[in-house]
């Protein structure tokens, strides 16, 4: 199995947003249960931007294979001191499987870190199984709610101290 290298990249570098684009065009087929159309990529970006994933309020991480392709992304934002946002976590369908996730999780709980969290916390839908069940096989619990976003269904959280 290729050795993945993740590494924190800007996130209006072409990659991440090609990345990003991927990652929404996969979630909100998902979600609508049909192909995502441009328009519907498009407004995702809008209403929901990354441009936060920059220090020093986030990071952005994209890992790649040893001959540069890109495989999946992770991001992290600053909530408020000491707490952090796991967000955009995927792996390409191609390289679903091979503990990529796992390794994305970790390096983006790494960069959390690195901005001073104690605490990490994410969101989820039902649908996203996949995604459910890496938040739980890396040591995150289920929580009450912390927000009202209408895609959010799940919440969890990790103690990253």
């Amino acid at each position: 199995m290729p050795i993945w290298t993740i590494a924190v990249t800007p996130v209006h570098h072409p990659d991440a947003r090609a990345i990003l684009r991927e990652y929404l065009t996969d979630v909100a087929g998902r979600y609508w249960g049909r192909p995502a159309t441009e328009a519907e990529v498009d407004q995702a970006l809008a209403e929901e931007p990354s441009d936060d994933l920059v220090a020093p309020t986030g990071a952005f991480l994209i890992a790649r294979l040893p001959d540069g392709t890109m495989t999946g992304c992770a991001g992290t934002r600053v909530v408020r001191p000491g707490l952090n946002e796991l967000t955009r976590v995927y792996v390409r369908p191609a390289h679903r499987g091979r503990g990529g996730g796992t390794r994305l999780v970790a390096a983006a709980e790494d960069a959390a870190r690195a901005l001073g969290a104690d605490v990490m916390r994410l969101d989820t839908r039902s649908d996203l199984v996949e995604a459910r069940a890496l938040y739980a096989r890396t040591g995150y619990a289920e929580v009450e709610p912390f927000n009202d976003d209408k895609y959010a269904e799940h919440w969890f959280a990790k103690d990253l101290r």
